[in-house]
């Protein structure tokens, strides 16, 4: 049974999936973590991305001010009860602020069930990461097998891989033919997004359906713009790039689309390599400490395939590993030319006028640098 994802609540839908289908809730923290593994067990995944706004509770006030808000706001929210409607917790080791958390949920109190870690490698795709990855994702395995009382069936990994392999051909599709797509950027990311808590089986039917929906011939007029940074964190940032006559035609946002697997090869017939080899073929992210040189030549070739007559970098604030990329990234669209605006913001509900300024300015002066003189 499908819902219309577009009214119902998170902990509604969770609810109705263990009401139905007898699934568990894993709260899932950024960014990069197995979710065809937890597929397999029939567990239902829900992201947790701060989430914006204030944050619920005093637990945030444990954590130093200079955190990023999506470390403070987490520990609050899990801390506050509002979470009750998961049955754990998942935390990668992504960044410091994130490694710190499993032990601080249950030290300061408020939160009594299951916290798996999950520690994946850093760096590029050598031998010793691959191996050591692997190691992780079995272990994993092992302690979501105790958790649920369910055996990990082979068969079923393979199917779940066979499924989110679907899911991010059609996510890539969307984005790398943005042009074709007629919804505008708080519909698509709306729909993007969804994927962090509808069951991947419901995610794909409605991403089907959106690149059924691709128009024959462009169908964006606007200025095309490279966006990167971590999140699309508050959605009126989206409103405020359509009403300024931009669209968003190469997406590296850890959300979204630095996610999207890429995979040169077919899919490999043992279930454990072919898990491993989609953590690889992902995009560059400061968060996994890639060459930095490899990103930048990302980057590029991203802007350049998209067409981007600007790029925004939009960043969280105290986000280290986004931030330190920065002076390279300016560095790299100066050479060519490309302009960048840069944007910091902290899981706020709603983006201020002077930001909202900025993004009109800098669409303006791209559209003016592309009239003839």
């Amino acid at each position: 049974m499908t819902y219309n994802a577009g009214t119902i609540s998170r902990s509604a839908y969770a609810l109705r999936q263990r009401e139905e289908f007898g699934r568990r809730c894993l709260a899932v923290l950024p960014i990069y973590y197995p979710k065809e593994l937890l597929t397999a067990f029939d567990i239902l995944t829900m992201e947790l991305w701060g989430p914006p706004g204030a944050p619920c509770g005093d637990a945030a006030g444990r954590i130093q001010t200079y955190v990023c808000a999506v470390a403070r706001n987490a520990i609050a929210f899990l801390q506050s009860g509002k979470a009750e409607v998961v049955d754990g917790v998942l935390i990668p080791h992504t960044c410091d602020s994130l490694q710190g958390l499993a032990a601080l949920l249950m030290d300061f109190g408020g939160w009594s069930k299951k916290v798996f870690v999950f520690q994946h490698p850093r760096g590029v795709g050598r031998a010793s990461a691959k191996a050591c990855l692997e190691q992780e994702l079995r272990a994993l395995a092992g302690e979501l097998e105790e958790w649920t009382g369910k055996r990990l069936d082979p068969e079923r990994l393979t199917w779940a891989l066979a499924l989110h392999r679907k899911i991010e051909a059609y996510r890539a599709t969307l984005l790398d033919q943005r042009e074709l797509c007629p919804l505008n950027e708080v519909e698509l990311y709306a729909l993007l997004r969804r994927g962090e808590w509808l069951w991947p089986e419901e995610h794909l039917e409605e991403l089907r359906r959106a690149v059924q929906g691709l128009a024959p011939v462009p169908v964006q007029k606007g200025i095309p713009i490279m966006v990167t940074g971590y999140l699309p964190e508050p959605s009126g940032l989206l409103a405020a790039l359509t009403d300024a006559g931009a669209y968003i035609a190469g997406d590296d946002y850890a959300a979204v689309g630095r996610r999207v697997g890429r995979e040169a090869n077919g899919a490999p017939a043992d279930p454990w390599t072919g898990l491993t080899e989609r953590y690889f073929a992902v995009a560059p992210c400061p968060t996994r400490n890639v060459v930095t040189g490899n990103r930048m030549q990302y980057l590029e070739s991203l802007a350049k395939s998209s067409g981007a007559r600007g790029v925004l970098v939009h960043v969280q604030k105290f986000c280290e590993p986004e931030l330190f990329d920065i002076p390279g990234i300016r560095k790299l669209f100066a050479a060519s030319g490309i302009p960048v605006l840069v944007v910091e913001g902290e899981l706020e509900l709603a983006i201020s006028g002077q930001t909202e300024t900025r993004l009109a300015a800098f669409i303006e002066m791209l559209r003016t640098a592309g009239r003839p003189s």
